[in-house]
């Protein structure tokens, strides 16, 4: 597989989406190369003055003002990594520690954080040889960035800690050298420069977006086939509609919808004499709802490009020509702008979910549908999808839960030093539960829908809607009497991945 280059400015979401579901390898760039010995040389320029400097010949947080010796700088480095390695929980999925090594060595290929060229080598190396550290998922209030999820990913390149290598768990060492891999000795400033950043809630961030990327699109192709099992109107998707309001997500999901609907039998039956003037709003306002979380997503991924490709750690080098330089504290670090990010596409995926919810509460409800009760014949013998539409409602209400934004919910650390964090992996976890339950809530919408058409027989829906519905029905039967309901939603859960990918070709 093609490696990619990192070069700290280019890095993007389909690069990240290679490497950290296709296990793409990751390697230095040249030109980056360069830049990071000359960012290492105007350290050593640095140390050389003897003057103090944070995170170099010092304690670190509260214990700034304690003065380290030079014969100690080598301990230093090492024993901050080791101390802050003090994350708690479940481990982060593999996908989740292949975004985090490839974007942390992607922030320090810019140059700025003093590192050797080795340490990214090492970082590189563990992703290249299957050596995946045990990252904790909790720990981080996302102030000095991700400190204890980027010290478990630091570790292994010391020796310590676990990693996960072809599917077991181990001790690092002997990981290391089971894969041609020795430690390393973390020089000056290294050991901080590994922890100090932003790219363990980045990471869980992106791979959010990208998931996310597949459910807005998904809920356009499942909510035009309820639309059609309901027997509504495009009428509301009709795209002079929305040049009068033109939010690109909105016109871009009135366009799918339009599409889609576009040579329905079905719509074409009640197209006179249908007395329903007006559909719903969950099924005529999808293009604001469903083009209103568009756009907040490509906002989000606006600000992860920037994100994947800056410098958070500190402090911060900058080379002079002479090959000294001059060193910087700052702020970068803090994770405020992905935590206020993964709030507010936690939001809209939520919304993703609730309006998703009301149109399998319309396919099940025959008083609004037509359509028998619950979508099964022989109604009260059998519950049909009763307890389906149960099931999209309680995870709506989780949502709902998850929705609390982490981000305004700072709390001090380390002796009042960091007095204002940003929880930015919470809200980047929670996310991650959100975009599970989304799936999940659309997954039921689309088994409801498929039902719906059957009902509807011998009447066909659009070409591509009827494609859809034959990919349903290569999974789940059709739903003649009760069964087990579980493995239905577990199987149309599987079809919104990738087999979804050949009906959402086309859709904007």
């Amino acid at each position: 597989m093609r490696p990619i280059e990192l070069d700290g400015t280019s890095f993007t979401l389909e690069d990240l989406r290679r490497v950290a579901i296709d296990g793409a390898p990751c390697r230095l760039a040249p030109a980056a190369r360069e830049r990071v010995a000359a960012g290492r040389r105007a350290v050593e320029a640095v140390l050389a003055t003897g003057e103090a400097v944070y995170g170099l010949n010092t304690g670190f947080g509260d214990l700034a003002g304690v003065r380290i010796p030079p014969d100690k700088l080598a301990t230093l480095q090492e024993r901050l990594v080791r101390s802050h390695a003090a994350g708690v929980g479940e481990p982060l999925p593999d996908p989740a520690v292949r975004a985090m090594l490839a974007l942390r060595a992607n922030t320090l290929a810019r140059g700025h954080s003093g590192v050797r060229p080795e340490l990214i080598d090492g970082l590189l190396a563990l992703l290249e040889r299957g050596v995946l550290p045990l990252v904790p998922s909790q720990g981080s209030v996302g102030a000095s960035g991700d400190l204890a999820p980027l010290a478990h990913l630091a570790l292994p390149l010391v020796g310590r800690g676990r990693v996960r290598r072809g599917g077991r768990e181990e001790d690092a060492g002997p990981a290391l050298a089971a894969a041609g891999l020795a430690p390393l000795e973390l020089a000056p400033k290294e050991g901080l420069a590994l922890i100090n950043g932003t790219q363990a809630m980045t990471a869980l961030l992106a791979l959010a977006a990208l998931e996310a990327r597949r459910l807005v699109r998904a809920a356009d192709l499942v909510g035009a086939l309820s639309t059609d099992a309901l027997r509504g109107t495009d009428a509301a998707f009709d795209e002079r509609l929305h040049r009068l309001r033109p939010h690109p997500g909105q016109q871009a999901s009135a366009a799918n919808l339009w599409r889609l609907l576009q040579g329905s039998p079905i719509r074409e039956s009640h197209r006179v004499g249908d007395l329903r003037v007006q559909d719903p709003y969950s099924l005529r306002c999808m293009p604001q709802v469903h083009g209103a979380v568009r756009d907040l997503l490509a906002d989000v991924e606006r600000k992860l490009a920037i994100e994947m490709n800056a410098v958070t750690d500190n402090p911060l080098v900058f080379p002079g020509g002479d090959g000294a330089g001059e060193m910087l504290s700052g702020g970068n670090f803090h994770g405020e702008p992905m935590a206020l990010a993964a709030d507010i596409l936690a939001i809209g995926l939520a919304e993703l979910g609730s309006i998703s919810e009301r149109r399998t509460e319309k396919l099940t409800n025959t008083a609004f549908s037509g359509l028998p009760a619950f979508l099964v014949e022989d109604a009260g013998l059998n519950s049909g999808f009763m307890i389906a539409q149960a099931a999209a409602a309680a995870l709506v209400s989780d949502n709902k839960v998850l929705c609390h934004p982490a981000s305004v919910d700072s709390i001090p650390t380390s002796a009042d030093k960091e007095d204002h964090v940003s929880m930015g992996m919470g809200a980047a976890l929670k996310l991650g539960r959100v975009v599970t339950n989304t799936r999940r809530v659309l997954a039921i919408e689309l088994a409801a829908a498929a039902q719906g058409i059957d009902l509807l027989r011998p009447l066909r829906s659009s070409p591509p809607l009827e494609a859809l519905h034959a990919a349903v029905r290569e999974r789940i039967a059709p739903w003649d009497e009760d069964r087990e309901m579980a493995p239905v939603l577990a199987a149309a859960e599987e079809l919104l991945g990738p087999p979804l990918d050949p009906h959402l070709e086309g859709l904007d």
